[in-house]
């Protein structure tokens, strides 16, 4: 797939770092099943590629992402459930492609994450927001819930906090996100570069290999049983430790040099 932008979304690379921008900013870059498909094809082609260390996402404009399109909505309104049950599948594939993908993810939160666009915060694996931004689980002032999100914003708020805000569907701003666990951290606008590059830098340092494994570690350890996790995790460290990425990066650091990933992390 040729970079650049498609129809709903602007997908470039500089260096090590895919950069993935919401680009309907004239709808507050609001979903529909035209960038779900596009989101869901520019991962594929992030996953394919060995030079993509870090994932970054934002939104053009004010906002980070406002739910779901006004006029899609107005389309899926007379759907039927077989048309309806397609959509959100398709809905639910993309963001678990997101929240599966090998390389590490950022979420640049710009402005307003609002219902599914909050969604969208909770499959990263970071998320900063600046301080402007605000957040909303309001689908159930539209007599809907957060239905294909909340398995993602259960794991990073927990169910007392997702109680609260699917039900209460109330504003939130960066601070109550924060508190709550949804945002790693909240700087100003100006700011949010500068910090999102010092977090890429310690990604990039890091071995692909590992933090691949890792992730892998982060999504099935929770599922486990003390059991099973036991058996797993001895096994996956043995793996690494006499893999080419665990002989170099052990040897590099008795050696006291950069593992030669690290050598050159020019973005």
């Amino acid at each position: 797939m040729q970079e650049g932008k498609l129809q709903t979304i602007d997908y470039r690379t500089a260096g090590k770092v895919a950069h993935v921008t919401f680009n309907r900013p004239d709808v507050h870059n609001a979903f529909d099943d035209t960038m779900i498909k596009e989101l869901s094809t520019v991962f594929e082609e992030i996953e394919k590629r060995s030079d993509v260390r870090v994932v970054i996402v934002t939104g053009k404009g004010k906002s980070f992402c406002a739910g779901a399109d006004l006029s899609w909505m107005r389309r899926v309104k007379d759907y039927s459930y077989e048309d309806n049950l397609k959509e959100s599948l398709e809905l639910a594939e993309m963001l678990y492609k997101v929240y599966a993908s090998s390389k590490p993810t950022i979420a640049r939160v710009n402005g307003a994450a609002i219902g599914g666009g909050t969604g969208l915060v909770a499959v990263c694996d970071i998320a900063i927001a600046a301080d402007r931004a605000k957040f909303s689980f309001s689908e159930v002032k539209l007599g809907l819930i957060p239905a294909c999100i909340s398995p993602y914003v259960l794991k990073k708020c927990g169910e007392g906090r997702c109680r609260e805000f699917f039900l209460t569907g109330e504003r939130l701003t960066a601070e109550r996100a924060h508190a709550a666990g949804l945002v790693n951290a909240i700087v100003p606008l100006e700011e949010i570069d500068t910090y999102i590059e010092n977090i890429t830098s310690l990604l990039i340092s890091s071995g692909p290999e590992a933090i691949t494994k890792c992730k892998e570690l982060l999504r099935n350890v929770a599922e486990m049983s003390l059991e099973d996790a036991k058996k797993f995790t001895a096994e996956v460290i043995a793996q690494l430790r006499i893999s080419d990425e665990g002989q170099e990066g052990m040897n590099a650091f008795l050696e006291k040099r950069r593992p030669d990933w690290a050598e050159d992390s020019n973005r």
